[in-house]
C-alpha cells in the first residue's frame, strides 16, 4: 500500500467555510468500487470550481476529493471488463461531487462509470477534451441528429471549455461558426479554432420584447442559458435546433413558446452526467476522429493539484479560457 497526493477539501463545521489543500492519502482512504485507477490527468470545469470552493450544494460529505473527470491507467479491477494496464476515461456519474473524483493520483470507482480510451487519444489528450469537450461533442451530435440548417452555427460562451471544443469540432466538420464572447481579447483565439464570425456578448444578452427576430442561425450550442438562450431561440432559422449545455448566464429562461410554434425550433437538453454507455462510446469515438488535435493543444492551460484552489476561484468569475488540464503527478 502506497501513499499518494490528492486535493482534499475540508469544511469547518462551525463556520461552514471550506479549505482545499494537497494532502497525502492511502489506498485505505479511497471509497468502494470495482476498479482502482492510477490517475494521470484531470481537468477544471465550472462544477469543479464550486466543489473546490463553497460546494454549491453539490458536495454533501467532507473531507472531499473533487474532480469531475479523469483519465488514467487501471491498476486493479474485480470487474472482467477491465484489467491492469487498460487506459480509461471517466466523466459524469456525479464523480467529484457525491463520489471522490480525479484530483488525486489514485481513484476507485464503479466499472460502469468508465469508458475505454479510444485509439488516437492518450490520457492527456482525453483530458484536454474532458467533460467540457465530451459535452460539446454530445451537443454537436444532437444538432446533427435533428439536422443543422444552412447558415452559421452560433456558439455562446465560445471561449470557455465547452464552447472552445464545439467551435473547433463544428469548424472541422465544415460549418460556419459564429462565436459569442464577452472578452474581445479572445477573438484571435476563437478564429484560430475556426470561428468565422465573432459576436459581442452585449448583442445577445438583453431580453427583447419581440419573440421572433430575423432568421439568422442554422443551429446553436448554448453554454450560457438565461437571456442569451432566450434571444437565440428567437433568431433561429425555421426548423433549426439549439443544444443547451450550460447556465453560466442563469437558470431562468425569459422566453415565449412562439419560436417553437411558428418556426419549429427545437430546444435540445444535453446531459453529460448520466449519459448511457453506448452514447458515451459513440461520442468518444467521434471526438478521436472529428476534433482536430492541433486545435485542441491551442486550448490547453497546464496546471497542477496545488494550482487548483486559485483556479477554482478564477473559473467561478469567468476568468478561465480554454481547457485547464491538470497533471496530478506534477
Amino acid at each position: 500500500m502506497s501513499d499518494f497526493n490528492a486535493l482534499v477539501v475540508e469544511k469547518d463545521p462551525e463556520t461552514g467555510k471550506t479549505n482545499a489543500s494537497v494532502a497525502r492519502l492511502s489506498d485505505a482512504d479511497l471509497p468502494d468500487g470495482e476498479v482502482t485507477v492510477g490517475v494521470e490527468y484531470s481537468t477544471l470545469n465550472y462544477k469543479d470550481g464550486l466543489c473546490v470552493g463553497p460546494g454549491g450544494g453539490l458536495v454533501r460529505n467532507y473531507p472531499h476529493v473533487p474532480g469531475i473527470d479523469f483519465a488514467g491507467v487501471v491498476e486493479a479491477s474485480s470487474d472482467p471488463r477491465y484489467k491492469a494496464g487498460d487506459k480509461v476515461v471517466l466523466t459524469g456519474w456525479r464523480v467529484g461531487e457525491a463520489h471522490w473524483g480525479g484530483y488525486s493520483q489514485k481513484a476507485r470507482v464503479k466499472a460502469d462509470w468508465l469508458v475505454p480510451l479510444p485509439d488516437g487519444l492518450d490520457t492527456r489528450k482525453a483530458m484536454a477534451v474532458g467533460t467540457a469537450g465530451f459535452t460539446a461533442m454530445l451537443a454537436v451530435m444532437a444538432l446533427e441528429d435533428h439536422g443543422i440548417k444552412a447558415g452559421p452555427v452560433l456558439v455562446t460562451g465560445a471561449a470557455g471549455g465547452v464552447g472552445s471544443v464545439a467551435t473547433a469540432i463544428l469548424a472541422n466538420l465544415g460549418y460556419e461558426v459564429a462565436g459569442v464572447t464577452g472578452r474581445p481579447e479572445t477573438a484571435d483565439y476563437l478564429k484560430s479554432l475556426g470561428a468565422t464570425q465573432i459576436v459581442a456578448r452585449e448583442e445577445l444578452n438583453e431580453t427583447v420584447k419581440r419573440p421572433l427576430e430575423a432568421e439568422t442561425w442554422g443551429g446553436c450550442v448554448d453554454a450560457v442559458g438565461g437571456e442569451m438562450l432566450a434571444r437565440a431561440l428567437g433568431q433561429m432559422k425555421y426548423g433549426a435546433s439549439v443544444a443547451a449545455v450550460g447556465l453560466a448566464g442563469g437558470a431562468a429562461l425569459p422566453a415565449t413558446v412562439i419560436p417553437f410554434l411558428l418556426r419549429g425550433v427545437n430546444l435540445l437538453g444535453i446531459d453529460s452526467v448520466m449519459q448511457p454507455y453506448d452514447n458515451r462510446v459513440r461520442a468518444w469515438q467521434r471526438i478521436s476522429k472529428d476534433l482536430p488535435m492541433d486545435k485542441l493543444e491551442a486550448m490547453v492551460v497546464p496546471a497542477t493539484l496545488s494550482d487548483l484552489p486559485q483556479l477554482g476561484k478564477d473559473i467561478l468569475k469567468g476568468q478561465v479560457k480554454g481547457r485547464v488540464v491538470v497533471d496530478v503527478n506534477a
